[in-house]
């Protein structure tokens, strides 16, 4: 994966049986569930711990995968998160896959999030907590 990104968090999750599709591998919507888990496993170990009801927070506004090789049960996936530099009010993240115990590459994808307000649907300045990563951006 092409991209000046730093890794900020690293994610391991178990392959459950119900993760395949009947062609024996884990299914391609299920890998934006470990991109999803990822994020949220790498914002609560920053503190940012209220992700219902919140008056600010992350959305993502695009997501992509590209899938590399198959996973199927049993496995556990390491998601490693990465971070490009920030924008005023956006951050593009980045997803490596890879099974536990393996150097090879299974799936690589990005997210662009942004920090809003869900009840003015309005974006604000990313939060320092996020912002320290950079500290020159």
């Amino acid at each position: 994966m092409e991209h000046p990104a730093q890794l900020v968090h690293t994610t391991l999750i178990p392959v459950r049986w119900g993760d395949m599709d009947a062609l024996g591998h884990v299914n391609n919507t299920v890998y934006f569930r470990f991109a999803e888990q990822a994020r949220i496993d790498w914002m609560t170990s920053l503190g940012f711990t209220d992700i219902v009801e919140v008056e600010e927070g992350p959305v993502i506004i695009n997501a992509s995968c590209t899938f590399l090789k198959p996973i199927s049960f049993p496995a556990t996936v390491e998601v490693r998160t990465l971070i490009g530099k920030p924008g005023k009010s956006s951050l593009q993240t980045y997803y490596e896959m890879r099974c536990t115990g393996e150097d090879t590459l299974y799936a690589e994808g990005a997210a662009k999030v942004v920090w809003w307000n869900p009840k003015t649907g309005k974006s604000l300045p990313l939060p320092d907590f996020i912002r320290k990563f950079y500290p020159h951006a």
